[in-house]
């Protein structure tokens, strides 16, 4: 199993490699508030790995507060049991 996620990971880094190196004009862009000059593999990349992360952020964020909605409504559940009779 370590071998394959190995192989797959670089696979993945060749493929960056690769698009990076075709990839290596420099382009401007201009975000309002900065300007600066990149290439277009970084900035691909770039844009890959921020959607990679904010797409992971809001799935953890998503499910995350559904297991504390749940956990509430167990803790609730539990409270409002009456004792039985001893």
């Amino acid at each position: 199993m370590r071998l394959i996620v190995m192989l797959i990971l670089l696979l993945f880094v060749a493929a960056g490699v690769v698009l990076g190196a075709l990839n290596a004009d420099l382009v401007d862009y201009d975000l309002a508030f900065a300007h600066f000059q990149m290439p277009k593999g970084a900035a691909l990349l770039t844009a890959l790995m921020l959607g990679w992360l904010l797409g992971g952020l809001t799935a953890w964020l998503g499910v995350s507060t559904r297991h504390r909605r749940q956990r509430r409504q167990a803790v609730r559940d539990v409270n409002t049991r009456q004792p039985a009779d001893a």
